[in-house]
């Protein structure tokens, strides 16, 4: 580990010795740089022992599936290095399906066929999508197992495709992790992917370089149009996946080749095309870092949204959250609510006076002991609208969007509570999502990143399901606030009720989901201070075990979050 940062390893080393140890250990971690060798380390410690139980057990369980491996404009050596990694498959139950792209390369591939189980297909293209309709015609397998050129299986990849397959007799689709391989077999960029989670894969596509797919499935959504030749699978598996989600094998099944460009036009064309007659006015546009935007319509005419904002005193914050919501938000109908729990500095009660009445805005007064839930919870109960946006006093608008963003995906009958990418005063990543189960408890993926930068495969500047987002600054329709409950005032008063709140509509069927495409910023914790302070760690000790012992956080895994990432860290390094 090389220290790359010495001014962020000293601030760590301050915030360890004033006993904040969380972050200080989250500091320090983005002050050093994960060696080069991590992978290769895990590789020869954690996958090796895995794969050796897989090989001493007799395969009984998924025995009788039959893959159909479809391969398509492959060499000689291509097919040879793929033949060489099926051949020592502890599932032999297989074959090879070679669809040509040519005459030509159909007569230069033909020695291969000298493997009984490796067939030609008797038509040959040069089109990716006619090849997958000549492939799964082809086949004789139960389950078909796309690879790109050059992509070679490890040795229990079948068996663990065949495993989950038997367990979920009634699953269409299953998809494992993958990596890149060199000419020389070295290994490299894994991606430990999360479950199946239907949002990210719209942005992009983390499943065709590592697939299985029902035959009888894949040949009910067939044909694939040629002219999406340049993303066949991923047109495929976006039919396929629309009846029947997908199952994550949580194990490297691929092995791909160096990464070549991807056809970005293709994939934004698929997805436009697989919205259009399923939400006719969603909109699909290129986004950062070679993914696929989705723009969710909004209603018309715009439901009414309440913008609940607690506060005491903090002047200074409090109107430049208040003057952006008023003044930089192009969304409306809007409504302001700010609770004031107790403020005594003239200049803050002055600015309420002035607010009080004006522009729809309401002041409540609370003088209750602080507690963050029922604020929240005493407003809501005075809101006219039919969404609510919780929104703490010490957030600041920079983008007039930010309303209307998040609105878009609260509006979705599926979606519980929406929430924005925050970001700290100088453009790092506050927030891009609560990953339960950091740290026995929660954290923010992608803390401390640089908003410029793509994180882990882009996971920061793409929407997706997550378990929770931040109250800080979330929206969701106050029917599904009132049916779970609200945030829970009497045991999670100040922290983890945003996390609890989450929780509870994922547990009553609707989807949170991270919108990165709305950015705020967060002065964090300035206006009531941190948690871990002397004064509140009775309190939040408290609290935090209320979260463990409610939701099991001590063991969950999320499922953003594969086991083989750091359970400790907030970014997305390999876990030691």
């Amino acid at each position: 580990m090389l220290v790359r940062q010495p001014r962020r390893a000293l601030g760590a080393l301050y915030w360890y010795v004033s006993g904040r140890k969380v972050r200080a250990r989250n500091r320090l971690r983005l002050s050093v740089v994960q060696g080069s060798d991590a992978y290769a380390i895990w590789v020869d410690t954690v996958e090796r022992r895995q794969d050796a139980l897989v090989a001493a057990v007799s395969e009984e369980s998924g025995g009788r599936l039959l893959f159909s491996i479809l391969v398509h404009q492959a060499d000689m050596r291509d097919i040879a290095t793929l033949l060489s990694s099926l051949e020592r498959q502890v599932h032999t139950n297989w074959e090879l399906v070679v669809v040509p792209a040519s005459a030509l390369t159909s007569a230069a591939t033909d020695g291969a066929c000298d493997n009984g189980r490796v067939r030609m297909a008797t038509t040959a293209t040069g089109n990716a999508a006619d090849a997958l309709a000549i492939g799964a015609a082809e086949a004789r397998g139960d389950f078909l197992l796309p690879l790109p050129a050059g992509t070679i299986l490890p040795r229990t990849a079948l068996h663990r495709y065949a495993q989950v397959l038997a367990a979920n007799p009634e699953a269409d689709l299953a998809y494992g992790d993958h990596d890149r391989i060199d000419g020389e077999g070295k290994r490299s960029f894994p991606w430990f992917k999360p479950r199946w989670n239907a949002e990210m894969f719209l942005a992009q596509d983390y499943l065709s370089q590592a697939c299985v797919i029902r035959t009888e499935a894949a040949r009910r959504a067939l044909p694939v149009a040629p002219d999406l030749a340049g993303a066949a699978v991923y047109a495929l598996l976006l039919e396929v996946s629309a009846q029947s989600g997908a199952l994550h094998v949580p194990h490297v099944q691929a092995h791909a080749a160096m990464a070549e460009p991807e056809d970005g036009t293709a994939r934004l064309l698929a997805v436009q095309r697989f919205l259009a007659g399923r939400h006719d006015d969603a909109q699909a546009h290129f986004g950062p870092f070679g993914t696929v935007r989705v723009c969710w319509p909004l209603p018309s005419p715009p439901p009414l949204v309440s913008v609940i904002v607690p506060t005491r005193d903090q002047f200074k914050l409090l109107h430049a959250c208040i003057e952006g919501v008023l003044h930089r938000t192009d969304y409306g109908p809007v409504e302001i609510i700010i609770v004031d729990n107790g403020s005594t500095d003239p200049a803050t009660l002055a600015y309420l006076h002035q607010l009080d009445g004006q522009n729809g805005l309401r002041v409540l007064r609370d003088e209750r002991p602080y507690n963050y839930a029922q604020l929240n919870n005493f407003a809501a109960t005075h809101a006219r609208g039919e969404y609510l946006c919780l929104l703490n006093n010490d957030t600041e608008v920079t983008d007039p969007d930010w309303l209307a963003q998040l609105m878009r995906h609260a509006v979705r009958p599926n979606v519980g509570a929406a929430g924005a990418m925050l970001l700290y005063d100088d453009g790092a990543i506050q927030h891009a999502g609560v990953v339960v189960g950091l740290k026995r408890a929660a954290g923010h993926a992608h803390r401390f990143l640089p908003s410029g930068k793509q994180g882990y495969f882009r996971y920061p500047h793409v929407p997706h399901y997550v378990s929770a987002v931040t109250a800080a600054c979330l929206v969701v329709a106050r029917a599904k606030f009132d049916a779970v409950g609200g945030l829970d005032e009497q045991d999670l008063a100040i922290a983890f009720n945003d996390v609890d709140l989450c929780l509870k509509l994922q547990q009553a069927g609707w989807r949170n989901v991270y919108v990165p495409q709305a950015v705020m910023i967060h002065h964090e914790s300035k206006s009531r201070g941190r948690d871990v302070a002397p004064r509140h760690v009775e309190r939040y000790r408290r609290e935090l075990a209320v979260l463990q012992e409610r939701w099991g956080t001590r063991d969950y895994v999320d499922p953003l979050r594969h086991p083989q990432l750091d359970p400790d860290n907030e970014d997305f390094t390999i876990r030691s």
